[in-house]
């Protein structure tokens, strides 16, 4: 094997064993537990990079690795709305290898100063759409390798086991009142996450649904009803999840159920677990949460028992100039009064 490849797969294997593996949180929500409904989020906050894309770069640079894709000086470039910048800024630098994020200007600047710590460069772009053909070209003039996260995140973790999030997912809910959850809800950037948790439950024959709640925006959910691989749309405003195009690693096939939520009720969602967990957490929990609570309503309502299982996706420090404003909130997603009142109705 060539020298420089056996060290950067030893630098990787060394750091993954560095890491514990990311705690199960029971979230304490008495209304549904005395009727049998137990709510829990795996928090992946709690990786070196701060979030679920840890994860997924660390695949990515394996995948990547093995394909012979990245040699030694490589440049390695990809489009991310940001935590999978950050996270793959990380293992770059284990490398020594320089990074370039492609990304929307509007990108929250606290995870730009995140890759910028971890040595990455940031090359912005006026929309969402234009981080593909951009981070292609970069590649391309620099003589380096496009990570691709959109096409390859499904495709390059062993969906089998391995320890990939949804087999730690069910080891950690073996003790548990409902130790096979009922549902497992998972929102889609790349959808590499929601094809993983998916193809395992299959693999394993659970008896457990995947749900995959989708913000305003994203082609997702119209995507998985029609099946229309050429729908566009304007793009998601809860950083991190929804598209406004279909990718290649949303495989809609392992998706039981899609929920669309407006964006005001994940910032609500967002607020409220954030004070049920005594820490903030970031928008795209508060979607996990919001659909959460929606098919705990309609379990209860249906006289069923059983557990919903999650992620918490980051933690909310990177968005305190943001969607921890309430300025910033009333200004981005309008007055909060509706969505706050149906979410109480839920807690209740």
């Amino acid at each position: 094997m060539n020298p420089w490849l056996s060290q950067a797969m030893a630098r990787i294997e060394a750091d993954y064993q560095r890491s514990a593996d990311t705690h199960l949180i029971a979230l304490p929500l008495p209304r549904f537990a005395e009727h049998g409904i137990d709510l829990y989020l795996k928090d992946e906050s709690t990786h070196p990079t701060g979030s679920l894309k840890h994860r997924l770069a660390r695949s990515l640079f394996l995948y990547a690795l093995c394909n012979g894709w990245i040699r030694e000086g490589s440049t390695i470039v990809e489009a991310s709305s940001g935590s999978t910048a950050v996270s793959e800024a990380y293992f770059a630098r284990l490398l020594g290898l320089p990074f370039i994020a492609v990304m929307a200007r509007d990108t929250s600047p606290e995870k730009i100063a995140q890759i910028s710590f971890y040595g990455g460069q940031c090359h912005l772009v006026d929309t969402p759409s234009q981080v593909y053909d951009q981070a292609q070209a970069l590649a391309q003039a620099s003589g380096g390798h496009y990570m691709d996260q959109f096409t390859y995140a499904e495709r390059a973790t062993d969906w089998r086991g391995n320890n990939n999030i949804a087999q730690s997912m069910f080891s950690q809910m073996a003790h548990e009142r409902h130790p096979i959850p009922r549902w497992v809800v998972m929102a889609a950037g790349t959808g590499g996450t929601s094809a993983t948790v998916g193809r395992y439950i299959r693999y394993q024959r659970y008896a457990t649904e995947v749900c995959v709640p989708d913000p305003q925006g994203s082609v997702f959910a119209a995507y998985h009803r029609s099946g229309d691989a050429s729908l566009v749309g304007q793009g998601s405003r809860i950083e991190g999840i929804g598209r406004p195009r279909v990718e290649a690693s949303f495989i809609r096939t392992v998706v039981d159920r899609m929920l669309e939520v407006p964006d005001i009720d994940s910032v609500v969602a967002m607020r409220a677990l954030s004070a049920l967990l005594g820490r903030k957490v970031g928008p795209s929990t508060g979607t996990h949460f919001a659909a959460m609570l929606t098919l705990a309503q309609e379990m209860r309502a249906r006289g069923e028992q059983g557990s919903i299982l999650s992620v918490l996706c980051d933690a909310g420090e990177r968005y305190l100039p943001s969607y921890h404003h309430p300025d910033w909130v009333q200004r981005t997603f309008g007055d909060c009064t509706a969505a706050q009142a149906r979410l109480d109705a839920a807690l209740a």
